[in-house]
């Protein structure tokens, strides 16, 4: 069964084939040979360059690769600079922060040092 994906989950995917595609052109590289350096058959380039859902990521990792771009799927989603994700963040956090309550019946710590005992 096959899976159905968004419309813009597709458009997302045709315009990486795309891209992909307007790349290994521009380096002069013919199909047989990105697909050599990809490690996959011509097919697999086909697939990748009109953007079907099925080609595995490894594929995507390497077209990336032999195109010299593959920090690009490095930087995809850097959480450092995930806007959504770093707000969740603060989201998450106490409004309050409280003391810790003390066991029962020990009374309020003294700090190491102070008067206790019965001492004046």
């Amino acid at each position: 069964m096959k899976t159905k994906y968004p419309p813009s989950v597709q458009r997302a995917l045709r315009s990486l084939g795309r891209d992909i595609q307007i790349a290994r052109k521009k380096r002069r590289l013919p199909v047989v040979d990105f697909a050599a350096r990809m490690g996959v058959s011509q097919g697999t380039v086909a697939r990748l360059e009109k953007g079907e859902a099925g080609v595995g990521l490894g594929s995507v990792a390497m077209a990336l690769l032999a195109l010299g771009e593959l920090g690009r799927l490095q930087d995809l989603l850097d959480v450092s600079r995930d806007d959504t994700g770093l707000m969740l963040d603060l989201d998450s956090l106490p409004q309050r922060i409280r003391r810790r309550r003390t066991v029962a019946g020990a009374g309020p710590r003294q700090p190491h040092g102070s008067a206790s005992g019965g001492q004046p």
